[in-house]
């Protein structure tokens, strides 16, 4: 049986897409609108309790939590890799990297979004704006010094830059990833020419 994957544009999906067309895995896409009539029908209720993408589907198992989904694909579904083995000197910065984007990276992109798309101008406030800007900026840097000599955050490509590589794809749209950061624009870069990433992009980032 297919995984099928629920999905919304501008979401966290778009990693999930971007992981199954990376490993050339078979899956049905939902493709539902971010929007409540959608994702907060009791339909999509019932697979994701806060009404939320992504959603995998995998017979009997439902799990949702882009981190987790990542994690569970390439444990059953992995079909090559894109992780280091437990016992590789890349595990622990595998690690490190993959959890820093939920950790550091994305709660001022969630700000930031909320404050420049989806609140009425009314209630927009630009002091939070500036301030999760500056925060996505700096948290930007350990990642612009590690990527020093490596096209990718463990030196091959992984997991990991499905999780972070996502993440710095929206910040560089969002203005928070600087020009003096060389090193995290070639990474976009190198992101955005990966053939699976441009097929999940159009889709819907």
């Amino acid at each position: 049986m297919a995984l099928k994957l629920h999905f919304a544009p501008n979401s966290r999906a778009s990693r999930i897409s971007w992981l199954l067309e990376e490993l050339g895995l078979p899956y049905e896409l939902n493709m539902m609108s971010f929007h409540p009539k959608d994702l907060k029908s009791d339909e999509h209720r019932a697979r994701h309790p806060l009404g939320r993408v992504p959603v995998l589907e995998d017979g009997d198992i439902t799990i949702f939590e882009s981190g987790a989904i990542v994690e569970y694909i390439l444990e059953r579904h992995k079909n090559g890799g894109l992780k280091p083995d437990v016992n590789d000197a890349a595990f622990p910065q595998y690690l490190q990297w993959f959890h820093y984007c939920e950790g550091m990276v994305m709660p001022p992109v969630n700000t930031i979004v909320v404050h420049t798309l989806l609140l009425p101008p009314e209630r927009r406030d630009e002091t939070v704006l500036m301030q999760a800007r500056k925060l996505l900026t700096r948290a930007w840097q350990p990642v612009e010094e590690s990527l020093e000599g490596d096209d990718y955050l463990i030196g091959d490509f992984s997991g990991a830059d499905i999780m972070l590589g996502h993440a710095a794809f929206m910040s560089n749209r969002l203005g928070c990833i600087t020009d003096d950061m060389p090193n995290l624009k070639g990474y976009v870069q190198r992101i955005t020419e990966r053939p699976a990433f441009a097929k999940a992009i159009a889709m819907g980032a």
